[in-house]
């Protein structure tokens, strides 16, 4: 039998050309995001933000993401003596992650705060904070849109809402007044509607105590149910309503929620989405009896900022990431983000996430105001957050497709991680209405109520004369919205979205980058795929910008 040396045994697995992990590294390391922070009236946050930043990119918190999408949460239906409990056990790592969420912050805390930002610094933390796993985001996004419509019910606002803003994470299933901290979930869709909430056939009977009914019906997609309590859409005798479903009630018995199954989704694995069924489940009307969407839509407005804000954080989630990559691997003879077409790709996906970041960040500005009764940015939320939703959770797929890519065969292995963040893309448009329903929400909007359109170009008009491409763009978009059909609701929607984006970068950011953002998106200078930018964009100043210290 030959002998051979250890040293040469070992010798094929030298591991060379390959990168050294990205973590640690600073998730808020980013001068769009910090730009916006401070111009949407939240720089008082910066130093909290760029904490989080840094929690976010450690190997912990990227760990416990990990942790909790390969470790799904487990439905338990029954107890081991055979009682009904309906509960869903979650990885430690979840409840590592859930607890962090809420204690900066990103869950109701900005309805309680009194300080002109609050609600940007909230967006800004979901910004870095979602760089650890996106699932997390839904109760927490849900818990933050709960408190508007709770509060067209003053009594059970006085309630819950003190504990709904807090800061305390506390997952076990008690009688809600004796936690320090609550979760919201909501289930407003059904199986044979969907979006179309107004043809829900779960109904609501009132029993002799006022303002409490009983719920009978099957919810198709509700998430997520290991929260407090729910907010839930049924048909009362006066039409449809919203209600408050608590998990425990106050004299500590359990409420029927009987959860049939957990939704086996493409992503966003580590949350638990479900379908429950309500069998003489007690509930709380919230608003009057027949407005249940109308005592929902200051909520779908919240919850659409972060379907943009997510989409935005998965975009610079994997530019990083891809950036990082490009940087330490050689290829024929080069570094990666030295060949100029890598880099020409790595500069589109920069503009694209910087437009997304910019646009996050303005929505968010507009939220805050808006909350304080500034009527011109309530009317510009209205449908400006409607036309991000569409687009930018739109763009979300291919971006990390293309991110993806960058790294090759080493981007489709699970261990990268981008095959996670791949998966998470869809969602974001689905979620809060898909693309039709938010493009259709916005002609709905324009038309019904003028102020909407007077505000978008009262918006667009700050940056005229900046840039004759995008006031072409303005001037096509005014022919569009007076001629416009259903059917070319996403055309139109697409152009808005393009436009506003535009203007706020010709406004806010590097001429280098502005001006290759119009020349593309604007001036049709561009392919179909990422990685098309023209030979006259200024791809070292955006990379310069996009990835400072990596390029």
């Amino acid at each position: 039998m030959v002998s051979v040396p250890a040293p040469e045994q070992a010798a094929t697995h030298t591991v060379t050309n390959q990168p050294p992990p990205l973590t640690p590294y600073d998730a808020s390391d980013d001068p769009v995001l910090l730009e916006g922070l401070r111009r949407e009236g939240a720089g008082w946050a910066e130093e909290d933000i760029r904490r989080l930043g840094l929690r976010a990119g450690s190997a912990e918190a990227q760990e416990w993401a990990d942790q909790a999408n390969r470790h799904e949460p487990v439905l338990r239906t029954h107890d081991r003596y055979g009682n009904r409990v309906d509960e869903v056990d979650f990885h430690p790592s979840w409840h590592h992650l859930m607890r962090t969420a809420v204690a900066e912050g990103l869950a109701g805390t900005p309805w309680s705060e009194d300080r002109p930002g609050a609600h940007v610094a909230r967006t800004a933390g979901g910004l870095v904070w979602g760089h650890t796993d996106a699932g997390h985001g839904c109760p927490t996004s849900m818990t933050y849109a709960a408190i508007p419509a709770l509060r067209k019910e003053p009594e059970l606002a006085k309630v819950y809402e003190p504990l709904l803003t807090g800061r305390e994470y506390e997952p076990e299933l008690r009688v809600p007044a004796e936690k320090r901290g609550l979760l919201a979930g909501m289930g407003m869709t059904e199986k044979q509607g969907g979006s179309d909430v107004r043809t829900n056939t779960t109904t609501a009977t009132p029993t002799a105590e006022s303002g409490v009914y009983t719920l009978r019906g099957h919810k198709w997609f509700t998430s997520a149910p290991m929260c407090d309590v729910f907010l839930v859409l049924a048909q009362a005798p006066g039409g449809l309503s919203c209600f408050l479903v608590p998990r425990v009630l106050p004299d500590g018995s359990r409420n029927t929620f009987r959860i049939q199954r957990l939704k086996d989704k493409l992503g966003n694995r580590s949350n638990a989405s479900s379908e429950p069924e309500f069998d003489g489940t007690v509930a709380w009307l919230v608003g009057p009896e027949g407005q249940g969407v109308k005592t929902i839509i200051e909520m779908v407005n919240c919850t659409r900022l972060d379907c943009v804000m997510m989409s935005a954080t998965l975009m610079r989630r994997t530019l990083v990431e891809a950036g990082h990559h490009a940087r330490h691997r050689s290829a024929f003879g080069a570094r990666l983000v030295d060949q100029p077409l890598m880099r020409n790709v790595l500069a589109d996906l920069a503009l694209e996430s910087e437009a997304a970041t910019a646009l996050t960040l303005r929505l968010a500005g507009a939220a805050d105001r808006a909350v304080r009764g500034d009527t011109g940015e309530q009317a510009f939320r209205r449908v400006a957050t409607a036309v991000g939703k569409y687009w930018v959770t739109k763009r979300g797929p291919a971006f990390t497709a293309e991110a993806l890519e960058c790294l090759g065969g080493n981007g489709y292995v699970e261990d990268s991680g981008m095959p996670r963040h791949y998966r998470e893309a869809p969602l974001l448009s689905i979620w809060e209405g898909s693309g039709n329903v938010n493009a259709l929400d916005v002609l709905r909007a324009l038309r019904r109520a003028p102020e909407t359109a007077q505000a978008l170009f009262g918006e667009l008009a700050l940056a005229q004369g900046a840039d004759a491409r995008l006031d072409a763009a303005v001037a096509r978009l005014k022919d569009l919205l007076a001629t416009t059909s259903e059917a070319g609701a996403r055309r139109l929607v697409e152009h808005m979205a393009l436009t506003l984006q535009a203007s706020l970068l010709v406004r806010h950011a590097p001429s280098a980058v502005a001006d290759a953002f119009c020349a593309t998106r604007l001036g049709g200078d561009w392919g179909h795929a990422f990685g098309t930018l023209p030979d006259a964009a200024d791809v070292d100043a955006v990379l310069d910008r996009a990835l400072p210290g990596r390029n």
